[in-house]
């Protein structure tokens, strides 16, 4: 069945179909100028009935920036571990050492899982693991050398996406480089080794939400919101290119997501600068400086990246404006390689609903589809300055991320074939969909799908052999 939202109005008499919300009249010149939006935009844009204009205006945004394209990869999940010191409420995922069902990979398992994925014509190996309290720092070197290494003896390329940075600071603490006074030198040693040993990005999990009300009911324990942004930070210092997440539907308020969504996009505005996009500046309150077309020719805007120095808004979503990828690959699509010294950036944002069921939250209903919906597409039209918008269907669905696709999503993410962290409906740890039903759902949707790799090149393939353009 064909998924689609009938944004026309009915012609039947008025109360027999949707009304429109005049008071979205100002948010819709706002979109069209490809201005940012205020938290009382996004407040509005949570509270009016008039979804199907919320679900248009971050349609308008997605095909400003993609066009008729919606991407999709091949990639694999190991989790690597799911023993953990935290217990936060909402988890299903997490055991303590030597409870039933704990597990920890070696790297015999490793291999074997890298085979598969090779073998499977995967671009890239996502891993993530429970804050293990007893593996030493070595393991986390081995096991992103061993996916390189097993891959390349396969005449394979598998890019390494791993390690939220919730797992970053506790493998800084294990390697003893961790200092609460001093903790971006820590932290900035481990990614190093990491990338050394053959790490690509950071995943965007354990951001969960910007919130220390909802912090220390639901996740005490976990890295408060200036940690996880600092180890992001960090990374795109060092080249390293990162995803963000939220994590909706338990105990926050819907306004808790808009500061949330409110902080990474300040945090984007910071990447963003050292890469030469220039935009508004705001140099005290009520006054800003003249707003210049975003480009990545030149120029920071004087941005050095420490607190406190003036942060320019850059909307990627203003008409015109080039994507990210465009200038840290070069301005042609054939070249392969990163530019050196560019600076890395939040590629995507993930709306993530929470599944109740058993975790010691399992009490709370969770959210439903149409708030899904809503969410993501706000997620879109807040969130100015990231180029993709993933609506991830393990957690979505294949059908709801159809529809997210006409709302603002531009990325389903892929074939994922193994994801031990969340299981919607009662489904397995087995959990895999080939490219033939990934791409007839992007099409159905009226989309046209197009395989790309991590960081959002187009993958071309001559059977198993691919290359990315």
């Amino acid at each position: 069945m064909t998924a689609t939202i009938d944004r026309r109005l009915s012609t039947a008499a008025p109360s027999a179909g949707p009304r429109p919300d005049a008071r979205l009249d100002g948010i819709r010149a706002k979109v069209e100028r490809g201005e940012r939006l205020s938290l009382d935009d996004g407040d509005l844009l949570f509270t009016t009935p008039d979804i199907w204009t919320v679900c248009e205006l971050a349609d308008l945004v997605r095909r400003r920036l993609h066009g008729d394209v919606a991407y999709y990869n091949i990639n694999r999940h190991l989790n690597y571990s799911n023993v953990c010191a935290l217990s936060c409420k909402f988890c299903e995922f997490y055991r303590k050492k030597d409870e039933p069902g704990s597990y920890t990979r070696d790297m015999d398992y490793v291999k074997d899982q890298v085979r598969q994925a090779v073998e499977n014509g995967a671009t890239e190996m996502h891993s993530v693991g429970g804050l293990h309290p007893y593996l030493p720092f070595s393991y986390y070197t081995d096991l992103v050398s061993t996916i390189r290494d097993t891959a390349r003896e396969l005449g394979s390329e598998l890019h390494v996406k791993a390690f939220t940075a919730v797992e970053i600071v506790h493998l800084a603490k294990i390697a003893k480089v961790y200092k609460a006074d001093d903790r971006a030198s820590g932290i900035r040693w481990v990614l190093e080794k990491l990338k050394e040993a053959g790490l690509g990005s950071l995943p965007g999990g354990g951001a969960e939400v910007f919130d220390d009300r909802v912090h220390d009911e639901a996740y005490k324990g976990k890295i408060r919101s200036d940690v996880w942004l600092d180890v992001h930070r960090v990374a795109h210092d060092l080249g390293l290119n990162t995803n963000a997440t939220i994590l909706y539907g338990h105990i926050e308020e819907r306004h808790d997501r808009l500061v949330h969504m409110d902080m990474l996009r300040r945090a984007q505005d910071r990447a963003l600068a050292r890469m030469g996009y220039k935009g508004t500046v705001h140099l005290a309150p009520g006054t800003r400086k003249d707003n210049e077309p975003p480009h990545a020719e030149s120029g920071h805007l004087g941005y050095s990246g420490d607190e406190g120095a003036d942060v320019p808004e850059i909307t990627l979503t203003h008409p015109g404006t080039p994507l990210p990828e465009r200038i840290a690959f070069g301005s042609s699509p054939s070249t392969k390689c990163q530019v050196a010294g560019a600076p890395g950036y939040f590629q995507t944002i993930i709306p993530l609903p929470f599944f109740p069921d058993g975790s010691e939250l399992e009490h709370l209903p969770g959210p439903a589809g149409l708030e899904n919906l809503r969410t993501l597409a706000i997620a879109r039209l807040m969130l100015d300055n990231f180029p993709h918008v993933k609506a991830f269907w393990i957690m979505q669905t294949l059908p709801m991320a159809q529809l997210m696709l006409q709302s603002g999503a531009d990325d389903i993410d892929g074939t994922v074939v193994w994801y031990d962290i969340t299981k919607v409906g009662g489904s397995s740890t087995h959990q895999e969909v080939n490219v033939w039903t990934l791409e007839k759902a992007i099409r159905e949707a009226g989309f046209k799908p197009v395989e790309r790799d991590t960081v959002y090149r187009r993958v071309q393939r001559d059977g198993k052999i691919w290359r990315s353009v």
